[in-house]
């Protein structure tokens, strides 16, 4: 399947921007069962100082506000060609050592709550496991757009039993290492079946299995991703994976909009 995607992000100041960089992680690698046939970002507003890649080898767009400006549109589209595998991407290929996502972070913190849930799972084992605790925690974190804060830690979710995609995520995460399963956030773009038009990025997680490699798990739709599915970046949770991250001075108050298109492209037979 092969999506063709347009994402637009939209920053508006009071006042005028004296300094700015921005972090930005929207564009899509090539992997096993995943290849970009196309990708463009544009600027307007600033300009793009450098690209490198991360840790995670997420590619990391830095991008500078032209001082005095009191807006930044921050363009990127592309196409992406998919192929099924069942939410199997394989092989650990990373300088990050593997056992760095065994550890817990400030936002996938287990509590009462969460080790619970953990242990409820005891007595199943790999891949099984897994798909039982994302199925658990669809269930114990209903899904609830606008229901999270930005302090909200996997446990607080747990108690609140509800959230975004991020959050139920962060339980996934939480839980699959207090089970032995390294885990990671994967941030990225997904076709619905409903719509085009989407406000946000999707997020999920991945957690790493014998003889298997990393395996995605999206609570929310409480399924393994499939060709509706692009993966962007991932980190050991949202805050590595984040689309744009920054700093600035000046401007004063801040307005954000986002608009996300998200499309299956035809092929010229299909179209006739």
């Amino acid at each position: 399947m092969r999506l063709k995607i347009a994402h637009e992000t939209r920053y508006s100041f009071s006042e005028p921007v004296r300094y700015g960089l921005q972090q930005m992680r929207k564009t899509p690698k090539s992997y096993r069962n995943q290849k970009v046939v196309s990708w463009e970002t544009s600027v307007i507003g600033g300009k793009k100082e450098l690209q490198y890649e991360d840790q995670h080898r997420n590619t990391v767009e830095l991008i500078s506000i032209t001082p005095g400006e009191t807006e930044l549109l921050l363009r990127s589209e592309g196409e992406v060609e998919l192929e099924e595998t069942n939410g199997v991407i394989g092989p650990h290929e990373s300088l990050t050592p593997l056992w760095l996502f065994d550890r817990q972070t400030p936002q996938t913190k287990p509590g009462p709550h969460v080790r619970e849930l953990a242990r409820s799972l005891h007595g199943r084992e790999g891949l099984d496991q897994l798909h039982a605790l994302m199925s658990a925690v669809a269930k114990a974190v209903k899904y609830t757009a606008g229901a999270s804060a930005s302090d909200w830690s996997a446990e607080k979710v747990m108690e609140a039993g509800k959230g975004v995609c991020s959050d139920q995520a962060h339980v996934f995460i939480s839980a699959a290492r207090l089970l032995g399963h390294p885990a990671r956030y994967v941030s990225g773009y997904l076709m619905l079946d409903d719509r085009q038009s989407q406000e946000a990025m999707h997020g999920w997680a991945e957690a790493h299995v014998d003889a298997l490699g990393w395996v995605g798990f999206d609570v929310s739709n409480d399924q393994s991703p499939d060709t509706r599915y692009v993966r962007v970046a991932t980190g050991l949770d949202y805050a590595g994976a984040a689309p744009v991250t920054g700093t600035r001075t000046g401007g004063e108050e801040e307005s954000l909009s986002v608009a996300i298109e998200v499309a299956q492209q035809m092929s010229q037979s299909q179209e006739q």
